[in-house]
Formats: structure tokens, C-alpha cells, sequence
């Protein structure tokens, strides 16, 4: 079964990057096309991926023609590289095309206490978002674009959430919730779900420390059978050098499921149209 055809994958990271990664952008894009994947989101920490993705895109068309549909989207993720919760930085890359803004990774606050890190950027105060996440939020929903929950701690994403949907925010996405890096139990996935309807982004693997990584593919599967297919998004988060290359942990996660029962409607909503509806593509 050719798995991968038609499919979406909302979080990838590559190269040009300040991390090394396993692959290029030029390398996504021509693996994708190869396999008939409809769309790439590149997600970087540390700069806006919008240009890159417009470029790869160009050079995607000049080489490939009408024998593809395949586009790459990029974003903005608000870590002190970019001054944070900053208007102008989302506003400048959703006004190019930006299909996601991603609130702080490992700028978050919950990141920087517990690698005792510095420039964290704070997104709630007193059970409050802080004020520029208001504009940030018209902005998203004027553009019609995604908001990423990222790296935040349960109790902020919570208090997030509740304040882009009173905002008109539509399209909400809680990252990697299954990772260690922000730690939402399977109960307050399901409130999440239940409350505010957004979609669970999960992912192939999360980092356990000292460049190790370790597979979500069976707690996938398990949040799926409680969950359903309807607020789930099967993706990657892939680019590390220690893990396998992009398509094959996408391939490998969508195996994965179909092997352990999820139905092929079912890995269509959470491969393909659940993502495309965040993507509003």
C-alpha cells in the first residue's frame, strides 16, 4: 500500500537550520514529490520558514511542472529569536503566505526552568495571556492561519486555548502533546478535545535526554482507539540526525497504525483532511 500518497505532514524540521538536520528543504521537497505527498509544514525554532518554503515551491514547479501538486508551508515560532510574542513578526510572515504560528519552544517557559535555560517568554500571567498573544490572536484569525500550542506547560495551554477560542480563533493545534516537553495526560487531551475541539498534532518520537529518542508509535495508537480520528493529526516532527529521515518515520507511523486495526478512513482524517483543514489548503 503506497501509504504515504496524498498525505500531510504539519511538522518537520530541516535544513538551512541552526541545528544540523537529517535533510534539506531540497531534499523534503524532491522525497515528497517522489511519493506523492500532498504538503510539508517546516517548522524551524529559531527563524521564520516561510521564504524558504516560497523558494523550494518555486523551484518545485520549475522542475516538476503540473506532474505534482506537492507545496511546502512555513510559519513563525515565537521564541526570544524572533522578540517573541511579537505582532510584526506574525504579521509580516502570515501576510507571505505562513500557515502556523507557534508559540515559544524551547523559549517556553515551562523549557527554560527546566533546563534552566534563559529567554523565556511568557505567554500567561496570573492565570491571564499576556497582552500581546490578544493581537497575535486577530491576527491568526484574520489570516485565517493555525495556532500551535508548542512546548507550553498543561495549565497554560489550557488557559491559551480558552482565550484564542473567546479570540475567534479557529484553527488550534496542540503540538506533540504526548512528549515529555509538554506533558498533557491522555484525560486532559480528551478535555481539551471535548471543550474546545482542536486538533491533537502527534508525532513519531520525543528526546528523553543525552540525544535519545524513543517511539510514541504505540501511545499514538492508544490515544487514537480513546480519542477517534476526528481530532487527531498524524505527523512527524522529524529532522533529527538520531532519528530515521523524514518519510520513513512518516511512512513507518502510518504503518504502524493501519497493522494495529485504525481504519483507512480513519488514517485519511488523521494523514490527510485533518490537516488540510488546519492548512485551510
Amino acid at each position: 500500500m503506497d501509504y504515504l500518497k496524498g498525505t500531510i505532514d504539519t511538522h518537520v524540521h530541516s535544513a538551512p537550520d541552526v541545528r544540523k538536520r537529517k535533510m534539506t528543504d531540497m531534499e523534503l521537497m524532491h522525497a515528497a514529490v517522489k511519493r506523492g505527498v500532498r504538503a510539508i509544514v517546516i517548522k524551524s525554532h529559531h527563524m521564520p520558514t516561510v521564504a524558504r518554503a516560497a523558494d523550494v515551491n518555486e523551484i518545485c514547479k520549475a522542475t516538476y511542472g503540473d506532474s505534482t501538486d506537492f507545496q511546502m508551508f512555513g510559519g513563525v515560532t515565537l521564541n526570544s529569536y524572533v522578540g517573541g510574542l511579537n505582532p510584526w513578526a506574525v504579521d509580516s510572515s502570515l501576510s507571505m503566505g505562513g500557515k502556523v504560528v507557534w508559540l515559544p519552544t524551547v523559549h517556553s517557559e515551562q523549557q527554560t526552568k527546566r533546563e534552566h535555560t534563559k529567554g523565556a517568554v511568557i505567554c500567561v500571567k496570573d492565570g491571564k495571556v499576556a497582552p500581546e498573544l490578544e493581537t497575535i490572536f486577530s491576527l491568526i484569525t484574520d489570516y485565517g492561519a493555525a495556532l500551535a500550542t508548542s512546548h507550553l506547560s498543561p495549565d497554560n495551554i489550557f488557559v491559551v486555548v480558552e482565550a484564542a477560542r473567546r479570540a475567534g480563533v479557529r484553527r488550534i493545534i496542540i503540538s506533540h502533546p504526548e512528549s515529555n516537553l509538554v506533558g498533557l495526560t491522555l484525560e486532559e487531551q480528551k478535555r481539551l478535545v471535548t471543550d474546545y475541539d482542536v486538533m491533537l498534532e502527534r508525532c513519531y518520537a520525543q528526546p528523553v535526554g543525552g540525544g535519545k529518542y524513543i517511539s510514541n508509535l504505540q501511545d499514538n495508537y492508544h490515544a487514537y482507539e480513546e480519542i477517534g480520528s476526528r481530532n487527531i493529526i498524524l505527523a512527524t516532527d522529524a529532522g533529527q540526525t538520531q532519528n530515521p529521515y523524514w518519510y520513513e518515520s512518516f511512512e513507518e507511523s502510518i504503518c504502524f497504525m493501519a497493522k494495529h486495526g485504525a481504519t483507512e478512513e480513519d488514517l485519511d482524517r488523521m494523514t490527510r483532511k485533518n490537516a488540510a483543514q488546519m492548512l485551510n489548503i
